[in-house]
């Protein structure tokens, strides 16, 4: 009877062996996968970024066609949730929530018009938050 009760309890639990072997599988597969799942989540980031910009330009032609100009550089994007000293007709806030959003790695979007194309420019500099670069670092335009 005595042997039973031994062998049960043995055969409750995992030695110290099939563990490590698991722990070590589990490692291996981390190293495997970890940067693959890093690399979309900086890929996630540039698309959302993208997202971003989009909605801002959106939100200046909505301003646009209620004020009748783009706002100046010197306004910049809080003309779209603040109004303007001197703005006649301005209907907003035209962003959702009611405050400018920030690029995915924390920075503010710079603002130009008119831009290089005569249109407004929304620029975010990436994840180093300096001019150029590239990979994960480099500028995003309207």
């Amino acid at each position: 009877m005595k042997n039973r009760v031994e062998r049960k309890k043995r055969a409750l639990g995992f030695t110290l062996v099939e563990l490590l072997v698991v722990l070590a599988i589990l490692g291996m597969l981390a190293a495997l996968v970890g940067p693959q799942v890093l690399n979309q989540l900086g890929g996630a980031k540039s698309k959302s970024a993208a997202i971003q910009i989009s909605d801002l330009e959106q939100a200046l032609e909505i301003y646009k066609l209620d004020v009748g100009r783009f706002p100046t550089t010197s306004q910049g994007l809080e003309a779209l949730v603040r109004q303007p000293s001197g703005v006649k007709g301005w209907n907003g806030p035209y962003l959702k929530k009611g405050e400018l959003p920030q690029d995915p790695w924390g920075n503010a979007f710079d603002y130009r018009y008119p831009g290089q194309n005569g249109y407004p420019e929304i620029i975010s500099l990436g994840a180093d938050g300096r001019p150029g670069g590239s990979g994960e670092n480099a500028d995003m335009t309207s």
